[in-house]
Parts: C-alpha cells; structure tokens; sequence
C-alpha cells in the first residue's frame, strides 16, 4: 500500500530571500518524501503595516512590496490556488537569482512563463483583492503569531492537530536525503507540545543556487 502523502502549506512573500531558499527545499522534500506542497500569498507589507520603528529603506522596500504579492492574489483569485507555484518560481527566479527590478516588465514575464495572462500585471496597482490578500496572509500567520515573518509552514500532525510555524531559515538549501531528514527534524521539534524556538545567529547571507 502506497504511504499516504501529506500537504504541506506554504506561506510566502515573492519578495523574501528566506522564503525562497525555504521553499526550493521542500521541492527537493517532495521528492523524498510523501509531502506534497501547496503555496499561499502573505504579505510583509501586511505584517509591518503600522511600525514606526522600521528604517526609512525598509519602509520604502514594504511601499514597493504590494505590487508583487497583488499580482500573485489577483492570479490565484481567478485562477485558482495550483498557478501559485509556478508563478512563485517564476517571479523568485527572477527576483532573487536574476536580480530583475520590480515593476510591470517582470510581472508580464513570470506571469507568461507561468502561462497566465500578462495583464494580471495591472493588479501590481490595484485594491481589488486586497481583502482577499489579508485573509490569506492572516490564514497563514494566525497559527503561528505575527513577531515571525516568512517562510512560514502549516503541516497536520499525526494526530490530526495542524502544526504550524515559521522557517526554517536555511542556506543554502539541503537537497536530496539531506532535505528529507531537514525535514523530519522539523517536524520534530514543531510537533512537540510546548516548543516555542530553536535559534542561532546568522552570519552568512542567503545563498541562491
């Protein structure tokens, strides 16, 4: 009897390196592992609406954060939730590993990629889905409080309870079985009642492959 897979959900912003690396790694965990992985938009736009304390830089780079992740929404809205993943990889290929500025050139191109229409670009700019976009970020950040950003990742727990969490913030990504026990310590510790952190200070960048 086939082992039964599991979902793994997601959340993420197009813009965070973190979030990438992390999502490359669980590509390679579904290939040694019977997890399947689905995507959903959240927003650190969203997340850091209302601080003060925030650098001016930073500031400016949560301003320009909404054209993406609305591009995103507005493509899962009208075409449902399985365009996510390609549209992810195509707008991070082209945001972390090809260092393209945001704006309306490379939405049309990673929506085309992904086989969408390129005048979802037009929603880089639009509101209309906004409420949609906070109710997807809050479906994801909900579980695991909002002092955590991106990756974060909801996963049912053996007993059926959803084990939900942020990271792991990783580089560069584990492949092949390296991937696969990265894994299954994660849900390790997740998984266990009462655990709250594990953490270290990071002293190298992200690292794009």
């Amino acid at each position: 009897m086939a082992e039964d897979r599991v979902i793994a959900d997601m959340w993420f912003d197009p813009r965070c390196p973190w979030a990438w690396i992390t999502s490359r790694w669980l590509l390679e965990v579904e290939q040694v592992r019977p997890v399947d992985v689905r995507f959903h938009v959240m927003s650190l736009s969203i997340l850091n609406e209302g601080r003060d304390d925030l650098p001016e830089r930073y500031k400016e780079g949560l301003a320009k954060g909404w054209a993406p992740v609305r591009v995103a929404i507005a493509a899962e809205q009208k075409f449902g939730n399985e365009v996510l993943r390609p549209l992810y990889t195509a707008l991070g290929t082209r945001i972390h590993h090809e260092k393209q500025e945001l704006g309306d050139e490379l939405y049309r191109a990673a929506l085309a990629e992904a086989g969408l229409p390129a005048d979802l670009a037009g929603y880089a700019e639009s509101t209309e889905y906004d409420a949609e976009l906070r109710a997807s970020h809050f479906a994801g950040m909900d579980p695991v409080g909002m002092d955590v950003g991106t990756p974060v990742i909801h996963v049912p727990g053996p007993d059926g309870k959803l084990i939900a969490f942020f990271g792991p913030v990783v580089t560069p990504r584990p492949r092949g079985e390296a991937a696969g026990r990265l894994w299954d310590g994660t849900l390790l510790v997740a998984g266990t009642p009462g655990f709250y952190e594990i953490k270290r200070t990071r002293d190298v960048g992200p690292t794009f492959e």
